[in-house]
């Protein structure tokens, strides 16, 4: 007789978590015991219910992301796999996964047969990475090694301009970081600019990757809120 995997599924749209749930709902050796719909409730829902799996958006409310509550997940529950659900798929996330303890990394637009596949393979014990972000993986070792180094010019930075940094490389757009700072559109961007120059960075891969080398997707949203802007 087949195993049954129990999943939890975290993820901040109705509509998503409704969707994966009736795609995974079809396979017989799956069932489908919890949702969340922030890091917060997964890792509380996870706590709770004990899954074999949790399918883990990344980018999530603030408070708790995708990566940190894996962090907390991992530590509670080291038996528990997490299989990181994401739109991004930057090499700088796939690092980041990776070292937060879960078990594989797929992006939203992947086959549906790709899913099922991921979730059986990190069940099993096994890493899964979305065939793109294993490519990368590779290719990222075998360029650059330890030869990377990231300046120490974080400290140039104002408040402010750390903590856009930090909702950037969790992957909000301008139009979310200006809504959760109560700030405008053209401010974020101002920021965003004068953070680049800064840093002597022109891309945003690169502001993502900076803030994963700093250890900046570790914190925690609402630890780190300014007060907004007039």
């Amino acid at each position: 007789m087949t195993e049954t995997v129990r999943i939890l599924i975290a993820d901040d749209h109705v509509i998503v978590r409704s969707g994966l749930s009736l795609l995974l709902s079809r396979c017989p050796d799956f069932d489908i015991v919890g949702e969340a719909s922030d890091g917060r409730e997964a890792v509380q829902k996870a706590l709770q219910l004990r899954p074999d799996v949790v399918i883990m958006d990344l980018s999530m409310p603030p408070g708790k992301d995708g990566i940190s509550a894996t962090v907390e997940m991992k530590r509670e529950l080291p038996d528990t796999h997490v299989l990181i659900l994401t739109m991004h798929d930057d090499e700088e996330y796939l690092f980041r996964v990776l070292k937060a303890g879960a078990s594989g990394f797929i992006v939203k637009n992947a086959l549906d047969s790709e899913l099922i596949t991921a979730v059986r393979a990190v069940n099993s014990g096994q890493v899964y990475l979305y065939p793109t972000a294993a490519k990368q993986l590779v290719e990222d070792f075998l360029q650059h090694g330890d030869e990377e180094k990231v300046p120490d010019v974080y400290r140039v930075l104002s408040e402010r301009e750390r903590e856009i940094l930090t909702l950037i490389a969790k992957g909000y757009s301008n139009k979310e970081i200006a809504e959760l700072l109560v700030i405008s559109v053209k401010t974020v961007e101002s920021h965003k600019a004068h953070i680049m120059e800064k840093l002597g960075l022109s891309t945003r891969p690169q502001l993502v990757h900076y803030a994963i080398k700093k250890g900046l997707l570790d914190l925690d949203f609402e630890d780190h809120l300014v007060s907004p802007e007039i």
